[in-house]
């Protein structure tokens, strides 16, 4: 090795480090994908980008040092139409979205790495990584794909966030806020707009979940904020990241261990 590598980073290791790890049995990439979207007068526009990025790295170094999992750059610019209301958000096609999953992903696969995690931070974009998977796995085979969303399966969540953030908390409120504190606070505004939620939802309804609408930001707010963000602290946002980091951890290792799902 001839230069200065930096562990578990796609971007620093030379072709023939990924060209050895990629050969590996269980061969892993965790690809993140956020956001560059308005996240309220008080986060800045990466925050979703910002939090995905912080958490692999963080979960990656405590990893064993001898696993083959790699992480590629974080793709920022997602897909967010809700937000275009909004100055400052990007937002690109579903198909391009689509399309970029299909020629990384084939490209990796004709390295030879064996899996894919497509680690998402916008809830906006959960089911269209569920469609590219499927739409990748169709064209590369061999490769095995995981579109995971950072916050699902989080145990503890409901013992830290009120239940009223856990129903209506979707946006730039009280855990993202927390977490952006602890994470970065030197790029937390101070403003914490809250404007209530007045809509009366029919019974069985929701804004997400079981049987959800195609909502967009203006629809709930002005300020850009789905929730209340007001009681956000550094100390919830510590305990919000540790569950984050305990989760992934727990799940990248267990994956790690084993060759499911090819078995």
């Amino acid at each position: 090795m001839n230069h200065k590598s930096i562990r578990n980073q796609y971007e620093y290791l030379s072709w023939t480090e990924i060209n050895n790890i990629a050969a590996e049995k269980r061969s892993t990439i965790i690809w993140p994908f956020g956001a560059v979207e308005q996240h309220g007068p008080h986060l800045p526009l990466s925050t979703d980008s910002i939090f995905v990025d912080e958490i692999v790295k963080e979960v990656l170094k405590i990893l064993p040092d001898e696993l083959p999992i790699l992480k590629i750059p974080t793709q920022y610019i997602g897909f967010s139409p809700e937000h275009l209301s909004f100055d400052g958000t990007l937002s690109i096609s579903s198909n391009l979205i689509t399309s970029i999953i299909l020629e990384i992903g084939k490209q990796l696969s004709e390295m030879g790495f064996k899996r894919l995690i497509l680690l998402n931070a916008h809830g906006g974009q959960i089911s269209l990584l569920n469609t590219a998977a499927r739409e990748l796995r169709k064209v590369a085979p061999e490769l095995n794909i995981f579109p995971c969303f950072i916050w699902s399966g989080v145990k503890g969540l409901s013992d830290l966030l009120p239940q009223s953030e856990m129903d209506n908390g979707l946006h730039a409120s009280l855990a993202e806020t927390s977490l952006m504190l602890a994470i970065k606070p030197e790029i937390v505004g101070t403003e914490r707009p809250f404007e209530g939620f007045s809509q009366k939802i029919p019974e069985g309804w929701s804004l997400e979940g079981d049987s959800p609408t195609a909502w967009m930001t203006n629809d709930l707010s002005k300020s850009g904020v789905v929730g209340d963000s007001r009681g956000a602290n550094e100390k919830l946002g510590n305990e919000l990241r540790n569950l984050l980091v305990k989760h992934w951890y727990k799940l990248f290792l267990s994956l790690m261990s084993s060759d499911w799902p090819n078995e």
